[in-house]
C-alpha cells in the first residue's frame, strides 16, 4: 500500500509520492483533503477505515497481514498545492473504506 519513513510523505511502494500528513489530516501533493489519522487508523472522508499501522486499536476488523512489497526508488516530491479547507470530522464507523489501497490517493 503505502509507508512513511520521516513521519511526514506517504509513498506507495512503487515509489511515487501519494501524500502527506498535516495537523492530523492526509492530503495530496495538489492539496485535496483524503482523510485523517487517529489511533494509528487512517480514515477517509466519511470515517470508514482506508489503512491501519501496525499499532492501531479500534475500527474494524483487521485483516491478516500479507508480506510487504519491496520498495522501488522514490521519485522526487511535486510541489505543494494550496490545501482544501479541512472538512468536519464524521463519526468513525466500523467498517472499511471503498477507497482502500492505491485508490485512496487517487480520488
Amino acid at each position: 500500500m503505502a509507508y512513511s519513513e520521516d513521519g511526514k510523505h506517504l509513498y506507495l511502494f512503487t515509489g511515487e509520492p501519494a501524500g502527506y500528513f498535516h495537523r492530523g489530516s492526509i492530503y495530496t501533493f495538489a492539496g485535496v483533503h483524503l482523510g485523517r489519522i487517529s489511533r494509528g487508523l487512517i480514515r477517509d472522508n466519511v470515517g470508514d477505515t482506508a489503512f491501519f499501522t501496525d499499532g492501531s486499536s479500534g475500527g474494524p476488523l483487521k485483516p491478516v497481514k500479507r508480506l510487504k512489497p519491496l520498495k522501488s526508488f522514490k521519485q522526487l516530491k511535486p510541489l505543494k498545492g494550496l490545501r482544501e479547507h479541512r472538512p468536519l470530522k464524521p463519526l468513525d464507523t466500523l467498517t472499511w473504506s471503498l477507497f482502500s489501497g492505491e485508490r485512496f490517493f487517487r480520488i
